[in-house]
């Protein structure tokens, strides 16, 4: 074998001809838009390319049937029911495998499953809920029925089921409605189908985006009368009760989990600060050194967001409207400017703001060649996409949730899961993190379900800071972590109980 080593001579490896890089030529090459002759054929094998190798964000669920709407199905589980909608019941068995996977990884979900399943205090309890139906979800679900309570579910995102759980769910009894894919009406559908049921009145609310929620209080008013509480995970959700709540029209007690310190400081920050590269490197298989990335946003899930990228070799820019948030950016190491500022030249849009029109039609307009738009925000309204289905633009479906928008002169951007949340549509997210949102959610349906009359009235609640440090505890012993405890004389000394809470409810974390 011969030396390749430059100091040896003649057994020196020589670079041939086709392996040196013409810097000059190929960047010349690569800032060429395509005519629009040859951007119908490079389209075309792009396409072809992403069919016929194997893609990491496929997943199961993606070729796995047929086209049939589950709406046409008649379809029924081994117990003979067919109170549920789903994709194909035969999944139910890899379903059921996802879930067993999760349960591993979800250790203060069957703490409590084992704690409290013989007080059942969920008994009576029916609850409707309208969150991502993932092999988390499919926990908790299980969970709430070990503890008593009845569940009727549908999926808060028309992209994020996996549709091999819901199968599982389905053939395990529990009233499912939801699978990958579904349209706007299919979505509607669903909640309809959760909520009006002859002889089945709810009253208990678990919703992720205030959808079902303003479903009720429209469709079902009387209904929306006889709810017990509401439990909602998602900044958009809280943002609409404290809305109907302003207005006098919050006729139940809510619990806004959302701004909980365990779903907070947890879910929206580490989930997002592993999930956002998870997410891109899935549809993209883009390498992350040296772009250009702005990040809209710097709450919590911006913070894990720019956290991420910024660790991986990218340059990172922020957009924030609060002065805090926007010195803590800057102090972070970011660059705070406005969106119009960067967007010509970033490679990588990431919203994550839970407002509206973050990015408009303005801004698609002037992004650069190739560049990759994407949400990590709850809802889909930040980014304008309504405004992308228009004539002059051609849509080009490349991969799962990834679409080429070209513009007249040739010009495309990358749109991932067509503007909705990116790491729940387009990969999966860590079950850990999880299982302390869904230990915090199970505890609020659980506290005001119980809660004696007038303890909370009609108005958007915190969960107690006892109960954040609960769900906190439970998680500890994955780690074999021991806590420190007070002495008598230095609790007196803070004047705190020395079994908490520890924190006063202004406490920032």
């Amino acid at each position: 074998m011969e030396n390749w080593d430059g100091n040896e001579g003649t057994s020196a490896f020589h670079m041939p001809e086709w392996m040196q890089i013409q810097f000059a030529d190929q960047k010349q090459e690569f800032n060429k838009r395509p005519t629009k002759i040859g951007r119908r054929s490079l389209s075309r094998s792009i396409s072809q390319s992403s069919t016929d190798s194997y893609s990491s964000a496929a997943s199961y669920t993606d070729s796995s049937d047929d086209e049939t709407s589950p709406r046409d199905k008649q379809q029924k589980n081994s117990k003979g029911s067919s109170d549920f909608c789903v994709k194909n019941i035969k999944q139910a068995e890899f379903g059921r495998r996802e879930i067993e996977i999760a349960e591993q990884e979800m250790p203060a979900l069957m703490a409590l499953r084992k704690r409290a399943q013989g007080e059942k205090p969920l008994a009576g309890a029916k609850i409707v809920g309208c969150t991502h139906i993932t092999a988390q979800t499919a926990v908790l679900m299980e969970t709430l029925g070990a503890l008593g309570a009845q569940c009727r579910w549908a999926a808060c995102n028309i992209y994020s089921t996996l549709n091999e759980v819901a199968a599982a769910l389905a053939e395990s009894g529990f009233p499912v409605f939801a699978w990958k894919g579904e349209s706007e009406d299919d979505f509607w559908w669903c909640i309809d189908r959760c909520v009006n049921v002859e002889g089945w009145q709810p009253n208990m609310i678990l919703d992720d985006g205030g959808d079902l929620t303003h479903w009720i209080y429209k469709k079902y008013p009387n209904m929306f009368k006889k709810i017990k509480g509401i439990v909602e995970e998602s900044v958009t959700g809280v943002h609409r009760l404290y809305q109907l709540s302003k207005a006098g029209k919050l006729c139940v007690p809510a619990m806004n989990v959302n701004d909980s310190v365990t779903k907070q400081k947890f879910d929206n920050l580490y989930c997002c600060r592993e999930s956002i590269l998870d997410g891109l490197k899935r549809t993209t298989d883009m390498m992350f050194g040296g772009k250009q990335v702005v990040v809209c946003g710097y709450g919590e899930v911006g913070k894990g967001c720019c956290a991420a990228l910024k660790a991986m070799g990218s340059i990172v820019y922020v957009t924030e409207i609060d002065p805090i948030c926007a010195l803590q950016a800057c102090m972070d190491g970011f660059r705070l400017v406005k969106l119009n500022e960067v967007i010509r030249q970033v490679d990588i849009v990431i919203t994550c703001t839970g407002n509206k029109n973050v990015v408009t039609r303005e801004h698609l307009d002037r992004m650069k060649n190739s560049c990759i738009v994407c949400n990590m925000g709850h809802s889909n309204t930040e980014i304008d996409v309504a405004s992308l289905r228009t004539p002059e633009l051609t849509w080009e479906r490349v991969r799962s949730q990834v679409d080429h928008v070209i513009w007249p002169d040739g010009k495309r951007i990358v749109l991932l899961a067509e503007g909705r949340l990116l790491n729940l549509s387009c990969s999966t997210v860590p079950t850990f993190v999880l299982s302390i949102t869904a230990t915090t959610q199970a505890l609020a349906l659980i506290e005001l379900y119980n809660a004696p009359e007038g303890r909370y009235k009609q108005d958007v609640y915190l969960l107690p800071k006892k109960m954040d440090e609960y769900v906190a505890s439970l998680h500890l012993p994955t780690f074999d972590a021991h806590l420190t405890e007070l002495t008598d004389e230095q609790a007196k000394y803070l004047g705190l109980n020395k079994n908490g809470p520890f924190k006063p409810n202004y406490y920032r974390y």
